[in-house]
């Protein structure tokens, strides 16, 4: 029975392919849940923006491809083959930074919360009595906005108000310029 033998270094570029592609696709897959664990205990490292997993993943599984491409198809072996294997995962790693920049680039901001409108004008749209529930019109995101406001005083519809503080998913407003007394 005729025995097969490997190379290690074929080995080596088969199990750096393997392992590179297999964990980049897991990172790809469970990102937001591991950046999710890893952003609350302040570790993670980012270039420019994007995490440093993924294209360093690609970097090791192109270092495979590249070294077992120029095992196999050019016949080099070696330190030679280890630095086609270089060459191909710095592709891998300018690739892979590319693509999850663009990605990064490409989300959109988060929603705006009842907090951002802090500071905020806006203007009573229902009365509002003193302690009790009416509503405001806010303008935020490029859009105007109604929503439940409280106040420490009777407010009419139309009064010019600014935004003090949240209570709830309502706002606490005062008036920007105080009533007569």
């Amino acid at each position: 029975m005729p025995t097969i033998t490997i190379p290690i270094e074929d080995l080596v570029f088969v199990l750096a392919t393997l392992v590179g592609a297999g964990l980049l696709l897991v990172t790809v897959v469970v990102d937001d849940i591991l950046g999710g664990i890893l952003d609350s205990f302040n570790i993670g490292f980012d270039i420019g923006g994007v995490s440093l997993m993924p294209p360093l993943l690609a970097f090791i599984a192109m270092f495979g491809v590249g070294g077992l491409f120029a095992t196999q198809v050019f016949d080099i072996h070696g330190g030679q083959a280890a630095l086609v294997g270089v060459g191909f995962g710095g592709v891998g790693f300018a690739v892979a930074y590319g693509m999850f920049r663009a990605l990064r680039r490409a989300e959109g901001t988060r929603p705006f919360a009842v907090t951002d409108l802090i500071g905020h004008q806006a203007s009573v749209s229902v009365a509002i009595p003193a302690g009790r529930l009416g509503t405001v019109y806010v303008r935020a995101e490029g859009q105007t906005h109604e929503i439940a406001a409280t106040a420490g005083m009777d407010l009419p519809a139309g009064t010019a108000v600014r935004v003090t503080g949240v209570a709830g998913t309502g706002l606490v407003v005062e008036p920007i310029t105080p009533p007569a007394a």
